[in-house]
């Protein structure tokens, strides 16, 4: 079973009490406005879900305790009061909003429902998606964003060719999920979850076939939210910061 929830960048709270000492230090090295509230938005997520699976307090000082690290391959886990907690997460942003997925194994993204050029299309999709794709901005989107969960889920991100996973998606259903397959070229196949949010499509992809994700609550519903690009108003990196926030003089 897999939970699911969105944060946009109005729920980030001020200050940094929220966040571990690791974290912070990374966060204060990230001079880049973009990266840094992407950075803190995922976080954000991933510590929010965690906690309502576990029943943890929303408290700062309940979510410092609730670490979303880094493997060296990039890919994010979890520590709660310095240990795992038995199960994963997977993190995406776009566009000012953050989903994190909570279950085993499982990878998700999220992207806008914009145009994509016909030479991007050409060059990450396979024959039968570009198929697919053609004329159809949502399916478009649908398939970059499902292989992009699938790459999550095998560890091995965009250093893997795009076009060695295909994407076959099913409409979406009454309950506003649709179901899709991933073909792994070399290994088994995966299986997975889409679905439209307003301007966004959201999709969750899994080893074994499982029931659609469950939403942990609806505080951040994508469906009726603008995407928000508040770096492009400070895209310069500011100066450098130390742990605790402030910028050095």
């Amino acid at each position: 079973m897999t939970w699911w929830l969105a944060r946009g960048e109005t729920s980030l709270p001020d200050g940094e009490e929220w966040l571990s000492p690791v974290e912070t230090a990374r966060a204060a090295a990230l001079r880049f406005p973009k990266r840094r509230t992407e950075y803190l938005l995922r976080r954000l997520a991933g510590k929010h879900a965690a906690s309502l699976v576990l029943g943890r307090s929303l408290e700062p000082a309940a979510l410092a305790g609730v670490e979303v690290l880094n493997a060296a391959d990039g890919s994010p886990y979890l520590l709660v009061d310095g240990a795992a907690p038995g199960f994963d997460v997977s993190l995406a942003d776009r566009a000012g909003w953050a989903v994190c997925v909570v279950g085993r194994r499982a990878g998700c993204d999220l992207e806008l429902v914009e145009p994509r050029s016909p030479a991007f299309v050409r060059d990450y999709l396979t024959a039968a998606e570009q198929r697919l794709a053609a004329g159809d901005e949502l399916a478009a989107n649908l398939i970059w964003s499902a292989k992009e969960s699938a790459l999550k889920v095998l560890r091995t991100g965009l250093r893997r060719d795009t076009r060695s996973v295909e994407v076959t998606p099913d409409p979406a259903g009454g309950d506003g999920w649709g179901a899709l397959g991933v073909r792994v070229a070399g290994g088994p196949p995966l299986t997975g979850w889409w679905r439209r949010e307003g301007a966004f499509v959201i999709t969750v992809v899994t080893p074994a076939p499982d029931v659609p994700p469950i939403h942990l609550d609806r505080r951040g519903a994508l469906a009726t939210v603008a995407p928000r690009h508040s770096w492009l108003s400070s895209p310069a990196p500011g100066p450098p910061r130390d742990p605790g926030g402030a910028a050095r003089r």
